[in-house]
Formats: C-alpha cells, sequence, structure tokens
C-alpha cells in the first residue's frame, strides 16, 4: 500500500515528536515555501573590500543622479559602499595641532613601539588617529608616522601609543616637528554587551573605604542608525552625536556634526535613535537631550523645523517641538510604517502621526503591555511590524496581537538575554520571511535564526555554522539580493544568490515528526520509497544528490535504528541525472525497515550546486503483526 507523506508546513518544537505526527519537527537551512520544504539560497560575497570591528548596521539609498549606495556601521567605523568598494567616512572627533602637537613622538630605540604625548587626547584604546605633517624620529620613516593608526594602547589622559613598521634606532624624548596635525576620529565603540568592573562602579562608599564594585555596570554594543536626507545621509550613535555626510562625488569624505553645520541651533546632542519623516520633512530625535540642555530624558521624542534638519528651535517661526511618551523608562526604537511612526519602550508601543497643525505631532498608546527584547529585533513588512519580545514574538497591523509561534519554546528557552542587543531582524522579502538572529543560551555570539514566514505562518528554524553567521541584514528593492554582514570575515555577502556557501557546500536537512499505524500498536514494514523532489535551481550539469533517510524506531523514547536487519543504512540517495529543465531523478528506492513508528530526513551536504524542494513522497508498507 502507497501512502502519501503531505506533512503540515512548518517546524513544530512546542510538543513532542510523536504529539507531532502529521508534521516537521527538527530543521538546519531549509525554508517552506508554498507549504513545503526547500533548501534556503546560497550566499556570496558582495564586498571587495573588509570592513573593521563588528557590522550591525546597514542602510540602502539612492543620491540623486547616481546609483544606489549602502551605509554601514560598525563599532568602530562608518562606511560608504559603493560598486563592492568601502569608503570610510568616519567623522573625525577632534583635531590637535601645534602647540599642542609639536615634537609629540618619543621612540625608546629598540621596538616598533612609539609613544605619544597629546594633552587631552580624548582617546580610548583602539581608537583611530592620522597625522600628518611630521619628520622622522629615531630611525622611523616620516610615511610611517603620517598616516592612520590605531591606538595600541593608553598610557594616560596625555599620552597613549602607535605600533608602526620600522623599529626605531635611537632613543628620542621628543621629535617629529611643530608642523603635526592629529586627527582624532570617533571614539570606537563595544563589540558587544560587556560588563565593567573596578573602582568606582557602584555607589560612592557603598563598601566602605577601598572598595571594587562585584556587580559591575553595564556598557551597551555600538550601534548607529541611518537615515536619508536628499542625497545625504544621517546617521547617530545610539545614545551620542547626530552626523551628516554630505553626498559628493569623492565618496571618501567624511561625515561631520550636525550641530557644527552652518546655521543650526539647539541641534540635541545625546540621541537614543534618529528618525527622517520623508512624508512632511521633519528629522525625529528619540531619547534625546531637552531643548535648552540639560541631561537627556530617555522618553522625550523632538523634531527639527520643517524642511531644515539643522533649526531645531522652538519659536512662532518654526514647527519644531517635542513631546514625552508617558508609559515606560526609556525609548528604545522607532520605525516608519505607511501612516505613522512606531515607537517602542521596554513596555509599549505608541503611534506617533504628523497632525499638520500647531501641535506638528499627536502621540497615541497602542498597548502598554509589551516588551520589546533589543532595537533591531523590529521588521516592518507591508504596513505591518513584527518584533522580539522577551518570551514571545508580537505582530501590529493596526492593533497589537502576540505572534503564533510553534517554535516558541526552543526559542526563548534558549537566549542569552545578556548580549539581546546583538539580536536582529531581517526581511527576505521574495519568499515573504522574517529571520531574527540571536545568541543562545550559551553563546556570547549570534549562533541560531529562526524564520518566520508571513503569508503561510509557518516557522523554520536552524543555526549559523558553515558561514551563516550573521550580524546585520537588509533586504532593498534597490539591490538584487539581501546584503548581510559577517563579524567574522568582515564581509558584506549576497544573500539567496547561489547554491553553496561561498563556493562551498553546505549541509541543508529537514526531519520529519514520527508516523504510526494503528496508534503505534502495529509494526509496519517499508519496503519502498518513491520520491518527489524538484531540483530546479541547481547548477547545470551539478548532477545533484539529495539523501532520504529512514528513522525507524519502536518507542519515542528509543534510539533510531542505523541498520536494517541485513545490515544495510536507511539513507538512500536520489540523484538527477539530466540537466534542467528535464528533472529526470531516481525513480524509486527498495529499502527494509521495521518499526512501529518512522519518520524520514531528507537533506543534501556533500555536493556543491544543489538546489531542491521536497513535494509529497510516497512509501510503501504494510501491517506487520503485533510482536518485536
Amino acid at each position: 500500500m502507497l501512502t502519501k507523506l503531505e506533512l503540515k508546513p512548518g517546524i513544530n518544537r512546542d510538543v513532542t515528536n510523536y504529539a507531532n505526527e502529521g508534521g516537521w519537527y527538527e530543521a538546519n537551512k531549509v525554508r517552506f515555501f508554498s507549504g513545503y520544504p526547500q533548501k534556503i539560497g546560497g550566499w556570496t560575497k558582495a564586498t571587495v573590500d573588509v570592513f573593521v570591528g563588528c557590522c550591525r548596521s546597514l542602510f540602502i539609498w539612492v543620491p540623486e543622479g547616481a546609483n544606489n549606495y549602502m551605509a554601514l556601521g560598525t563599532n568602530e567605523k562608518i562606511y560608504v559602499e559603493a560598486a563592492s568598494a568601502l569608503y570610510d567616512i568616519t567623522p573625525i572627533r577632534q583635531t590637535f595641532v601645534s602647540t599642542d602637537t609639536d615634537n609629540c613622538f618619543q621612540t625608546d630605540g629598540s621596538t616598533t613601539t612609539v609613544r605619544v604625548n597629546i594633552t587631552a587626547h580624548g582617546a580610548v584604546n583602539g581608537d583611530y588617529v592620522t597625522f600628518s605633517g611630521a619628520t622622522a624620529v629615531g630611525g622611523v620613516p616620516a610615511d610611517e608616522l603620517n598616516t592612520e593608526h590605531k591606538i595600541s594602547s593608553i598610557i594616560s589622559a596625555n599620552a597613549f601609543t602607535i605600533t608602526v613598521t620600522t623599529a626605531s634606532t635611537s632613543v628620542v624624548a621628543a621629535g617629529g616637528g611643530t608642523a603635526i596635525t592629529a586627527a582624532f576620529q570617533l571614539n570606537i565603540g563595544y563589540e558587544t554587551n560587556t560588563q565593567g568592573f573596578g573602582w568606582g562602579t557602584d555607589t560612592w562608599g557603598a563598601g566602605g573605604w577601598g572598595y571594587a564594585s562585584t556587580s559591575g555596570i553595564y556598557f551597551p554594543l555600538m550601534l548607529y542608525h541611518f537615515e536619508k536626507y536628499y542625497s545625504d545621509l544621517l546617521f547617530n550613535q545610539r545614545f551620542g552625536d547626530i552626523f551628516i555626510w554630505e553626498y559628493t562625488s569623492a565618496l571618501n569624505t567624511r561625515g561631520v556634526y550636525l550641530r557644527n553645520q552652518s546655521g543650526a541651533t539647539d541641534v540635541p546632542e545625546e540621541v537614543t535613535q534618529i528618525l527622517m519623516a520623508q512624508e512632511n520633512g521633519h528629522l525625529l530625535a528619540f531619547g534625546c537631550t531637552p531643548y535648552g540642555g540639560g541631561d537627556k530624558d530617555p522618553l522625550l521624542i523632538r523634531w527639527s523645523n520643517q524642511s531644515d534638519i539643522t533649526n531645531w528651535t522652538i519659536n512662532d517661526l518654526t514647527t519644531a517641538g517635542y513631546l514625552r511618551v508617558s508609559n515606560g523608562s526609556a525609548i528604545i526604537k522607532a520605525a516608519q510604517t505607511y501612516q505613522e511612526i512606531l515607537v517602542w519602550t521596554e513596555s509599549s508601543i505608541s503611534s506617533l502621526q504628523f497632525t499638520g497643525t500647531i501641535d506638528v505631532f499627536s502621540i497615541t498608546e497602542l498597548s502598554p503591555s509589551i516588551s520589546l527584547l533589543a532595537p533591531n529585533t523590529v521588521a516592518v513588512v507591508k504596513n505591518s511590524a513584527y518584533w522580539m519580545g522577551h518570551d514571545k514574538f508580537y505582530i501590529y497591523n493596526g492593533r497589537v496581537e502576540t505572534l503564533a509561534c510553534t517554535l516558541l519554546r526552543h526559542v526563548f528557552d534558549d537566549l542569552n538575554f545578556d548580549q539581546s542587543d546583538q539580536f536582529f531582524a531581517g526581511i527576505n522579502e521574495n519568499y515573504y520571511e522574517i529571520w531574527w538572529f540571536y545568541c543562545s543560551s550559551g553563546s556570547e555570539v549570534i549562533d541560531k535564526y529562526v524564520i518566520y514566514n508571513y503569508e503561510d505562518g509557518s516557522w523554520s528554524y536552524g543555526d549559523c555554522t558553515e558561514g551563516l553567521d550573521r550580524s546585520a541584514w537588509i533586504d532593498s528593492p534597490l539591490r538584487q539580493y539581501p546584503q548581510a554582514a559577517s563579524c567574522h570575515t568582515k564581509y558584506i555577502y549576497n544573500q539567496e544568490m547561489g547554491t553553496d556557501a561561498d563556493g562551498v557546500a553546505f549541509t541543508a536537512t529537514i526531519t520529519s515528526s514520527d508516523m504510526s499505524i494503528d496508534n503505534g500498536d502495529k509494526y509496519m514494514l517499508i519496503r519502498k520509497l518513491i520520491p518527489d523532489i524538484d531540483f530546479k535551481g541547481s547548477i547545470s550539469g551539478s548532477n545533484p544528490i539529495v539523501y532520504f533517510t529512514l528513522e525507524p524506531r519502536n518507542f519515542p523514547g528509543a534510539n533510531y535504528q542505523a541498520q536494517n536487519a541485513e545490515g544495510q543504512d536507511f539513507e538512500v540517495p536520489v540523484q538527477r541525472s539530466a540537466v534542467s529543465p528535464i528533472e529526470r531523478y531516481t525513480e524509486q528506492v527498495f529499502v527494509r525497515a521495521r518499526a512501529r513508528q518512522i519518520g524520514i530526513t531528507v537533506s543534501s551536504y556533500d555536493k556543491t550546486g544543489v538546489m531542491w524542494r521536497l513535494g509529497i513522497p510516497r512509501i510503501e508498507g504494510r501491517e506487520d503483526g503485533r510482536k518485536a
């Protein structure tokens, strides 16, 4: 008797394997599309240059009269990508010139370490500084000094070290001349959320004289937010300043402080996030310093004058203004939909809308009882917002609802909440998907993902092994493929391009829940498998192979059998024997498996050029008694 294996779409891990009969239970690097499982697409490098630091922010826009550009924000640098090349646009924090820099270099006569003496330099370890105008010092050539350096160590508030290529040959206490310029880039940030310990990190005197904190303080990782302003690029450091990069043909020009622009007034200097309301021309600052100065208000929303992002002065001649979110302790995220701007705190979501009246904007609370795990875990698709909370997923599509999820416990029982700021959402619009990447409970870096198909409501999951480690993702109609960053390789990748992991085969696998007959009271004898699989998308001439593995066992808690009584493996290959568009492959496979319950695994792993999609395979079997 032939039996169709037509299983429910999606992976369900919130019930037991046996209770999920008729569905799928395990997967890795497999998605559901139109209800059927298929291997995810491959990826190839999209950039020829590598970035430094860890990239957690991507943004794509089109300057007037130019091709599209992509902005990258890492914890160390800001880049603009054009035609696969990266251009460093990191703003300059401070520039020192004579007399502050006169003869600031000091050599020890034997090593490649050079000490730099500049009073109140303001740098932290790992910062970037560029020198110009220096002469050779102690045998170190001038061209090795007059370049960009990554600071090797901080000696004090007035001194630090850099490393050059040529070891010095003499001791020089002060050299380099009197025409030296030292341009310090923005202080770098943390790559991951970090706990700090030491003196002065706790309440003054809490433990008596000489007390060192043991509880630690929280240092959040560096995040950037990008927006378009006509052809220019706006960006801000989370909890920091707003910058503007003015589009010109010279892509290696640097961003500058918005508050230093000509005519700028009252620009907020500490901002959690910026957002450009493109339809009405206001630049908004969320969680920022108040008008007139003072400490940052984490619930404050301010906006600039209409079509004048440098003017934040509130008077009868401008539309600049402010309001506050009423619920929560801090704004975490703001996102634009077609009709409104959604604003999240850690416990609420509100709708900010342009009124066009004297008030300019109004705000309405949508729900006081939600959660948001991290700034980058929000995805907006088709005027609906999806996000990851502390213990569930949510959707807002006119009203706030919990998103039904068959992987709820699989995901939320295995999270490293200390590294939640790393978590992020990515849209894969061609497949109607939202991907959430996250750190599992035993990992300090992103190592897992979960996929939601917003067309059919199915879920899948997997790990970030075999080159799928990602730290940022963007899917823009301006580019053919989704773009994603890897903090491990330091490249940007084209996702869903090709069949392999940048030229290397990767494992894609899916396993069904166990099936039985007669409530599992009787044994099954499986004798034949008739596959139904589509190899479209495979590389011509690759003769792709997909492996079907029968997973027989007698009890839900028992191990799967590895071989049948004749010592034969239950894994069988199904291979295409002709190139596209003819889809001829193995017609049937004879097997012999006897058990009370049986599952099936479909996988590919050992050949490049393989793409597959499963249909409805059939198995031939019969009842085979009640005794083992």
